[in-house]
């Protein structure tokens, strides 16, 4: 077997500490044999255009690289929409996609806890499109002093995702930098639009309603960025369930600063918000997005979509009633 497929073979059939082993013989069975009856065909891209191809992470990243990268390259994303990338578990297809990739984006801030992993063995360069934002820090829980890995919640932070994939792709594709730039330097202008949007919106908030209780802890940056208190059942989605003193925190708090509603994310079960709201009498404030893109049908297909529609819904919430 070439030195490469045994690499990849080897990474699928790896385990992680506490954990069964991810795939069985015929898993591994099955990458080496795709990854063998694909080596030898065509071009890095394997979609037949010619472009190269890039593949990232999940889907809010995919979205934010398609703008910078216009049609000068092929962006795919290893999730599906409406995916949970903390826990993810790849499959022997995403390691025969990302064999054929010419560059691999990824979060970073320990975000994608399986990623390193994912990659290795894989002769596929890689960048870390979070790389110079200015990292904030988990202040609970076991991940106490952790970066909070929730970065693109900020459109200001993502400008520096922009900076991080045009130079990423310049790299790539030489020949289409000027491209790259000039898609990067309209897209960021977009994203300035919508961060002084949300934040004039969130500005309406009475001060006493300005906490923002949500289930997972994903919402620090754009708290800081709208001057919003953010309060969370859990710190990290990590494949493990709400406690019951988690929960009580999060009771106490509601009832001793009368927040007048609370919000949970799209890809996890909003259980537990909902005993807070029934132990409360605050409203449940409406599904908010942070880990995934919709399908493009949906309310959030594009991640300009994704920050007006959670600054909406967490402002109407907030709002509702501000007057009686």
């Amino acid at each position: 077997m070439p030195k490469f497929l045994f690499r990849c073979a080897k990474v699928a059939a790896r385990t992680r500490p506490g954990r069964t082993v991810r795939f069985r013989a015929a898993a591994v069975a099955a990458v080496v044999l795709s990854l063998l009856l694909t080596a030898c065909g065509g071009g890095a891209s394997g979609n037949g255009d010619g472009k190269p191809v890039v593949l990232t992470t999940f889907t809010v990243l995919a979205d934010i690289a398609r703008n910078v990268a216009g049609d000068k390259l092929t962006v795919e994303s290893i999730t599906k929409a409406g995916a949970e990338i903390h826990g993810y578990e790849p499959t022997p297809g995403d390691i025969r996609k990302a064999s054929k990739a010419d560059l691999i984006l990824d979060n970073g801030l320990n975000l994608e806890a399986w990623f390193g992993q994912f990659v290795e063995g894989l002769d596929v360069p890689h960048a870390v499109v979070s790389e110079g934002v200015e990292v904030m820090s988990i202040s609970e829980d076991s991940y106490q002093g952790k970066p909070n890995p929730h970065a693109w919640m900020s459109p200001v932070n993502v400008q520096t995702y922009v900076d991080n994939m045009v130079r990423a792709f310049s790299e790539l594709d030489p020949d289409n930098a000027a491209a790259f730039a000039a898609n990067g330097e309209a897209y960021k202008a977009e994203l300035q639009a919508v961060q002084d949007q949300m934040t004039a919106s969130l500005a309406g908030v009475p001060e006493n309603q300005r906490a923002l209780v949500t289930c997972e802890g994903a919402f620090s940056y754009l708290a800081r960025d709208a001057g919003l208190k953010e309060v969370y059942i859990w710190a990290v989605n990590a494949e493990q369930q709400a406690t019951p003193q988690q929960i009580t925190r999060a009771i106490e708090y509601v009832k001793a600063n009368q927040v007048p509603a609370v919000f949970c994310e799209s890809t996890v079960s909003d259980a537990p918000m909902q005993q807070v709201v029934e132990a409360t009498g605050a409203r449940f404030g409406g599904t908010l997005y942070v880990d995934s893109l919709s399908e493009a049908d949906g309310p959030v297909p594009t991640y300009l979509d994704l920050i007006r529609h959670d600054a909406e819904v967490i402002t109407k919430a907030l709002t509702a009633g501000a007057g009686s």
